[in-house]
């Protein structure tokens, strides 16, 4: 699949969706470039996780237009996304815990032996697992026993076991929906590890994530849902936590998408309650962070 250089990889407009009277999405925008990482953060009831669950096919808008490489699509199931060089790697990871990660980087993608033993439905699981241990050593996952059971390892090894099926089967994109989410700080620098290894493969990353200092260490772009709208969106350069904040809480009047942010704000401290960020402090610093669900 290919497009000119300045055409986005993929992009949302005027997405909707409704759960009854609720309205989860309203208008809402996203554009991804090739290779690059674009972070989508927002309050709780941003609707960040909806965004995602659309890209991937898990749901369907009731209004709006995805367009990849150009070309309107229609995601009816989270096949087609696939077609498209887009895989998921979701908030809870949906690893299977009795299987080794050889398994469950082939998880309804075995490899079948030649001959009558693949007529009889038996797995080339030598060659699975030399595949598993080249996307490994790719992206640098560090397996001690890459024949023990998902279930006996750490989060971080997890998040890495999830992260590099993604990157095996995507061609283009790769969505990360709270990949820091319960992870220590040295986790946490594993992930941001992944994410330019993947980056350095060529594949884009939209990366949903409550950690705005994390984000502002891994992302290229930031673009801020308020309400199930896009509000705002930063250049890493244009980027401070008083601008994504404001945009974030509403005290920042709305940016257009690609417009200078304005210097002024509210005050200097902002208090987001038990959703978000407690406390911004005056050279832009954030501190008490506290976690947000999308």
């Amino acid at each position: 699949m290919s497009s000119s250089p300045d055409t986005p990889l993929l992009q949302l407009s005027g997405i909707v969706k409704h759960y009854g009277t609720v309205r989860a999405l309203q208008g809402a925008s996203l554009t991804v470039h090739p290779n690059e990482v674009v972070a989508l953060v927002g309050d709780n009831g941003a609707g960040k996780s909806t965004v995602i669950k659309v890209i991937s096919g898990v749901i369907q808008p009731d209004e709006g237009e995805i367009v990849v490489d150009g070309r309107p699509v229609s995601f009816s199931s989270p096949l087609d996304p696939r077609s498209h060089g887009i895989e998921t790697v979701y908030q809870d990871l949906a690893l299977a815990p009795d299987l080794d990660p050889a398994a469950n980087l082939f998880l309804g993608r075995e490899v079948l032996r030649g001959g009558l033993l693949g007529m009889l439905g038996m797995l080339d699981k030598p060659k699975m697992r030399r595949q598993a241990d080249d996307a490994f050593a790719r992206l640098s996952v560090g397996l001690q026993d890459t024949r023990s059971t998902v279930g006996t390892m750490s989060g971080g090894q997890r998040q890495g076991i999830a992260v590099a099926r993604a990157v095996l089967w995507a061609s283009r994109l790769v969505l990360m929906d709270e990949p820091t989410a319960a992870l220590g700080v040295v986790q946490t620098g594993r992930v941001r590890a992944l994410i330019e290894s993947v980056r350095e493969q060529g594949v884009s990353v939209v990366l949903v994530s409550h950690n705005l200092p994390f984000v502002f260490e891994v992302a290229d772009r930031i673009e801020v849902l308020r309400l199930g709208q896009r509000v705002a969106a930063f250049t890493r350069a244009e980027a401070t936590a008083e601008r994504v904040l404001g945009a974030m809480t509403g005290a920042l009047a709305e940016v257009p998408p690609g417009d200078p942010a304005p210097d002024t704000m509210i005050g200097s401290v902002i208090d987001a309650g038990a959703d978000g960020i407690s406390r911004v402090d005056d050279t832009g610093g954030v501190s008490g962070t506290r976690g947000m669900e999308a």
